[in-house]
């Protein structure tokens, strides 16, 4: 993740999403890393496809729910980070903190934009 994170939110959370693949490629294939990760990469990916068909929803009510199930994937992205076994390389464990630093600040942001929608 680079120290200025992009100001627009679709391109936030790809980012994001990006970051997380790039991640999961050096951890150590465990049988439960294998399996946790296919969980964060799922989640990571939809934390931006939601929040992209939010901007495409038909009410204001759509639109709320569409964030909603964005943050909630972020959420579940920190459980799965937090799951992973880094082994003992201490770079992976700072780019876990980074991700889950990012993830943190993505969900305030979707709570923030739910409750500012009526």
């Amino acid at each position: 993740m680079s120290d200025e994170s992009p100001r627009d939110l679709c391109e936030r959370t790809f980012e994001f999403a990006k970051a997380v693949r790039q991640f999961v490629r050096n951890l150590p294939r465990t049988i439960s890393n294998i399996e946790d990760v296919k969980q964060l990469v799922r989640s990571s990916g939809s934390v931006g496809a939601n929040y992209i068909e939010a901007q495409e929803a038909l009410s204001r009510k759509d639109f709320k729910y569409r964030v909603c199930v964005a943050r909630k994937e972020a959420r579940e992205s920190v459980y799965w980070l937090r799951l992973l076994n880094t082994g003992t390389k201490p770079e992976l464990e700072a780019q876990r903190q980074d991700l889950l630093t990012e993830c943190g600040e993505l969900v305030r942001i979707l709570s923030a934009i739910i409750n500012r929608t009526d």
